[in-house]
Formats: structure tokens, C-alpha cells, sequence
């Protein structure tokens, strides 16, 4: 073998195994009951447990703390595989392994990660979290679930809304306001056990996308939580999301890169399947160019996705990188999944076809971890602000 023929080896051992994993996985378990589940709005929750039972929702954590001892490449590929096979799924463990647990490992009592952490790392316990208000989704700063400050402890009082597992979780991160004239520097995070008195939530949601998924409101009314409940400092609520916002932000850009490859996928085997005039639609130029956009689109997705990742795991700070990666993928994967629908005409109008489930479910998408405004305003001020 000639030196330029020697293949190039881009990724690691151990990404391409976690990768192969968890494409085994899906192809088997995920797959085949995927229509089945978005249809009947049911989540599955076999699957969670397997998962758990894999190891999946420690991958981000060392080992010490009952973690796999991965890190966020290994936890963001094992993402674009779940979402390539059903995105309710991949989202609800992504809140498993990052939002809903990341404040409990670094803030949480040793009492709090016995009860809470440990069991959720196994897929004994789920874990949600609460940020999102009627009038509070990007500017936090009109955040007004309270919590109050007790002799023993704090009262929550509040509500948040589109809650992911809201009314299938067992405990909850929620972000409250502890001074109204602090603005941004009275936020905090607290732990909110699901049997807290005074807790309650709404009948879920009838979603248009990511049927299996969970979502409803959630309602706190003069919820008791003791001290230790607090997950950080107080007035450290921004900085403790902060800390995770690029995290956030790629784990959604490889939701977005799953559903991507899934749109493409259907749409190959398709064109290489469907005739028309005596031929393979694939062998029409104008169809060949809807493909090679989207795989173009993917590899550039993959590869700003892979950049962010590495960057967060050589403890580089990488908030603008991340931003872009998510504007970026998620667009290419509406586009794609649009895409998708054209290709197979009329029968992307059937329910019998995946790819009316991706052009679904990939609005979903475009609000978790800031919206494309929000993010394109961002990403713009930071370039002309050097």
C-alpha cells in the first residue's frame, strides 16, 4: 500500500466504538418500534432502562461520582445515534445525562447524589429541567418563579412551562428568582423532588413533533425544600448555566445532526428503490443535487460538532463555537428533512413513511438552547465586539 493510500484515522478507538454501540442499538431497539411510539404519544420506557442499565447517563461523569468516565464527544455521538432513530427518545435522555443531573453532580450534598444522582446515573430515577416561563425563555431576567428564603429551608412558589418530563419526572433543577431587585444575580438553582407537597403539573401537551416526549407545565405552590436543596451559591444561578450552555448547545446540534443523517438515509435507499420514466429517481440530476446538499451539509455539521466537543474536553471555552454549531446543524436538518419530503413526493404525506416524523420533529429543534434569532444575534455581537 502506497503512503497516500493509508487511511487516515480521524476519530478514536473509543468514539468509534461508542459510536458502533450505540448504531447497533438503535438499529435494533429503536428502529423497529419507533412509528409504533411517536403514534401513540407513549414513551418508551424499556429503552430508558436499558440505557441506564448501558451506562449511557453516567458518560459525561467519572467514574467516583457513578459515572462511565466518558466525556462530552463520547456523550454527543451516543445522542446522534439515539436522535437518528427516534428524537423524543434521544432529547429525554439528553436531559438524563446533562441538564437534569450536571447541578446535582456539582453541587449537590453527598445525601442528595445517594438519593438522587446515583439512581439517576443507573435509569432508577428520572431528572428534568425547569427553566422556562410563559414570559421567561431567553431573557431570564423576567424569571419569576420565587423561592423564598425560610428559617429551615426555602418555599418555591411559580410555575414553568414546556417542561420535558415534567410530569414523568422524579426530581427537577429548577431555576428561581430569590431577589427581584438582584435581576440576574438572584437566580438560583434548586432541587424539587416530584412528591414535594405543593407540587403539581398540567395534563401533557398535544405535540405536533416529538410525540413520545413528555411536556407539560409545572406548578409549585408554596413547595417546602430544605437548605441543602440549593444547588450552589446563592446568586449563582447564571453562572452555574453558563457553565453548561455550551454543552446545551452541541447536544442539541447532534440531536439535529441524527435527525439529519435519518433524513438522508430514508432518502438514499428511496432514490435507489422509487422509478420513474424507466429509471432510478437517484439517476436524475436534480435529485442528486438534493442529496449532495445534504450530505455536504452533514459533513460540515459533523465536523463543527466535533470541533465544540473537543474544545469543552480540553477545558476550552468555546460558548461562540457551540452557538454556531447549533444555528448551523439545526438548519441543515429542517432543510434536510424538507428535503426529504420532496423527494418522496406524495408518500412523505403518509403517515407510514419516517420522514413525515423528522420534518415533525425537527421543529423542536429550533427553540431548545436558544432560539436562531436569539443565537444569531449573539453570535454577530461577539464577532463585532474583536
Amino acid at each position: 500500500m502506497k503512503k497516500s493510500d493509508t487511511p487516515v484515522k480521524i476519530r478514536s478507538n473509543v468514539e468509534d466504538m461508542v459510536r458502533k454501540t450505540m448504531k447497533d442499538f438503535v438499529d435494533k431497539e429503536v428502529i423497529p418500534i419507533a412509528r409504533e411510539y411517536d403514534e401513540q404519544a407513549k414513551f418508551p420506557d424499556h429503552l430508558f432502562k436499558q440505557l441506564g442499565d448501558m451506562g449511557l447517563f453516567g458518560i459525561r461523569y467519572p467514574r467516583d461520582a457513578g459515572g462511565s468516565g466518558g466525556n462530552t464527544t463520547l456523550y454527543c455521538i451516543a445522542m446522534q445515534e439515539l436522535a437518528r432513530g427516534l428524537m423524543s427518545l434521544g432529547a429525554t435522555v439528553a436531559m438524563q445525562c446533562l441538564m437534569a443531573t450536571n447541578g446535582l453532580y456539582l453541587y449537590g450534598t453527598p445525601e442528595l447524589h445517594e438519593r438522587y444522582l446515583y439512581p439517576a446515573l443507573k435509569g432508577e430515577k428520572k431528572g428534568a429541567f425547569q427553566l422556562t416561563e410563559p414570559d421567561a425563555g431567553s431573557d431570564l431576567k423576567a424569571v419569576s418563579t420565587r423561592a423564598t428564603r425560610t428559617a429551615d429551608g426555602w418555599v418555591i412558589n411559580g410555575m414553568k412551562t414546556w417542561a420535558t418530563s415534567g410530569p414523568r419526572a422524579d426530581f427537577h433543577t429548577v431555576l428561581c428568582q430569590t431577589d427581584p431587585s438582584k435581576g440576574l444575580k438572584g437566580l438560583g438553582f434548586f432541587l424539587v423532588p416530584s412528591d414535594t407537597p405543593g407540587f403539581s403539573f398540567s395534563k401533557p401537551f398535544d405535540l405536533l413533533g416529538t410525540r413520545s416526549s413528555s411536556i407539560s407545565e409545572i406548578y409549585f405552590s408554596d413547595c417546602h425544600i430544605p437548605a441543602h436543596h440549593h444547588l450552589g451559591q446563592e446568586g449563582q444561578g447564571l453562572s452555574v448555566l453558563l457553565k453548561i450552555l455550551a454543552e446545551i448547545r452541541i447536544m442539541t446540534a447532534s440531536l439535529a445532526l441524527g435527525l439529519h443523517r435519518a433524513a438522508m438515509d430514508d432518502s438514499v435507499q428511496y432514490c435507489k428503490q422509487r422509478t420513474a420514466f424507466g429509471q432510478p429517481i437517484g439517476n436524475y440530476q436534480l435529485i442528486q443535487a438534493k442529496i449532495a446538499n445534504m450530505a455536504v451539509n452533514l459533513e460540515a455539521g459533523q465536523l463543527m460538532v466535533d470541533k465544540v466537543t473537543h474544545l469543552i474536553d480540553n477545558g476550552r471555552s468555546c460558548l461562540n463555537e457551540a452557538s454556531m454549531a447549533k444555528y448551523f446543524t439545526v438548519e441543515s436538518a429542517c432543510a434536510a428533512a424538507d428535503e426529504a419530503t420532496r423527494i418522496f413526493g406524495g408518500y412523505a404525506y403518509s403517515m407510514e413513511y419516517s420522514v413525515q416524523r423528522y420534518y415533525r420533529d425537527n421543529r423542536f429543534l429550533l427553540y431548545g438552547g436558544g432560539t436562531h434569532e436569539v443565537l444569531q444575534t449573539t453570535i454577530g455581537r461577539e464577532i463585532l465586539s474583536k
